[in-house]
């Protein structure tokens, strides 16, 4: 569960809740259904005409990225794949059949099968960066989705207040009905800003942060699975995978080898 998420929102609703509390006039006020109609409503129309339906029922599975976000950070995977080159080195690199039990990444396991099968080394990184790029597209779309359910939402705020405006000019000589004009010219301003600056946007965000930091781990797998069907030595591939990380992190990659002075 990414907490930073769920904070984030929570915390988010709350000070605009309180906001509105202390500015004395109560949060009813903003409960508009017709501003909310308008706003979320249109949105969603626009995102169903812009994208496939199918497009849009598969973006759920990468919404989740953002909240509930499961993936070993660089220096496990390094730590990992340095213990397989070990093992390979002493034992073969068919040995490594029985790590793949306890492996949690499809993606590593799906590699290592290849390199125990013999596959050439080319066809390897061909086969692991095609599905690399695949996830990599996969997982723009539901960012690019989101990145324009964020566009849309305002603009949809300002079609309701023009909407609200138009009333309330049609109506100036009944004062009762200026407020109601009034009311869902502002509240749907309101409205798409909040939705697009506190929900969209920001998980448009979090979904490209996932990615980037998925796909630095995939690249890690590739380069690790190289080098130990090319048989290289393990101090060699921890060298080679430190070199995707910053320093900082390297200081946290431990190893059963000893560190080079």
């Amino acid at each position: 569960m990414d907490v930073a998420t769920i904070v984030g929102i929570i915390s988010g609703v709350t000070f605009i809740l309180v906001s509105m509390t202390l500015g004395g006039a109560g949060i009813t006020i903003y409960v508009h259904v017709p501003s909310v109609m308008i706003t979320l409503g249109g949105t969603v129309a626009a995102t169903l005409i812009n994208y496939p339906l199918h497009e849009l029922f598969g973006v759920f599975g990468t919404v989740r990225n953002a909240f509930a976000f499961e993936i070993q950070t660089p220096a496990t995977m390094i730590e990992t794949l340095v213990s397989y080159a070990t093992k390979a080195r002493r034992e073969g690199i068919l040995t490594l059949e029985s790590e793949l039990e306890t492996a949690r990444d499809p993606f590593l396991v799906r590699g290592v099968r290849l390199a125990i099968d013999g596959t050439a080394p080319e066809l390897i990184k061909d086969i692991l960066t095609t599905e690399l790029a695949y996830v990599e597209s996969r997982h723009a779309l539901g960012q690019g989705i989101f990145t324009m359910m964020g566009t849309y939402a305002p603009a949809f705020g300002m079609i309701g207040t023009l909407i609200g405006l138009i009333s309330m000019l049609r109506t100036l000589e009944d004062p009762s009905r200026i407020g109601q004009g009034m009311a869902t010219a502002l509240i749907t301003t309101f409205y798409g800003a909040l939705m697009a600056n506190l929900i969209f946007l920001p998980i448009a965000g979090k979904l490209r942060t996932r990615t980037r930091d998925e796909m630095l781990i995939k690249e890690v797998i590739i380069e690790g699975i190289l080098s130990i069907q090319s048989g290289d030595n393990p101090r060699i591939v921890e060298q080679k995978l430190k070199a995707f990380i910053s320093p900082k992190l390297r200081e946290s990659v431990q190893t059963s080898l000893k560190p080079v002075k």
